[in-house]
């Protein structure tokens, strides 16, 4: 597995994920991968996928078939993954099955996206969560949220709060290893606001 974060503050958003990609008991180091980098870039979007390791290459070359991808908003990404499940499973063999009671078919991928407008999550049922603040997906999520989340209000620097998450993940996850690889982008737009009550 791996463990992949988002961080937002201050006008940046950053992605960063660990290196390790492990198939049943074999781990496979960056220092053996010529690309063990788990961040996609897709013009101004950064993208970070979990789950097999076919699914990066996968989504790179299914998104650039697609016409009109757009990742700026919870609705505009919901309606590229809508668009992607059946190129996936057309051209390139997804297989979809998962539970009887699942609602949906199941992508089988969780993603985090990191660009202009936001950071935002992606999972296998086509759920599409946006973030104010940050988060973590992958077999480490739980262990990099808790470092995000005791360092978010100490920190003003997005690049370290990321940074700590992956790290935490390495040190307690047995599916993730460093080195990592982490992006930053500039924000265009203000964060969301909602009043919690």
């Amino acid at each position: 597995m791996s463990t992949i974060v988002c961080v937002r503050k201050g006008g940046t958003a950053v992605i960063s994920a660990d290196s390790l990609t492990t198939f049943g008991e074999t781990r496979q180091p960056a220092a053996f991968d010529a690309a063990f980098d788990k961040i996609l870039q897709l013009d101004r979007n950064c993208i970070g996928i979990v789950g097999s390791a076919a699914h990066q290459l996968v989504v790179q070359s299914a998104l650039r078939q697609l016409d009109d991808v757009d990742l700026s908003s919870r609705e505009a990404i919901f309606e590229t993954f809508r668009r992607l499940h059946p190129v996936l499973k057309e051209q390139y063999y997804l297989n979809p099955k998962d539970e009887d009671d699942d609602p949906y078919e199941t992508s089988h991928i969780d993603a985090l996206i990191v660009n202009p407008h936001g950071i935002f999550g992606v999972f296998a049922l086509r759920e599409v969560f946006e973030y104010t603040r940050f988060w973590a997906i992958g077999s480490g999520a739980e262990y990099a949220l808790g470092a995000m989340h005791a360092l978010y209000a100490r920190l003003d620097d997005p690049v370290a709060i990321a940074r700590a998450g992956v790290e935490a993940g390495a040190e307690f996850n047995t599916g993730t290893a460093l080195p990592l690889s982490i992006y930053s982008v500039a924000l265009q737009e203000p964060p969301p606001e909602a009043i919690l009550v």
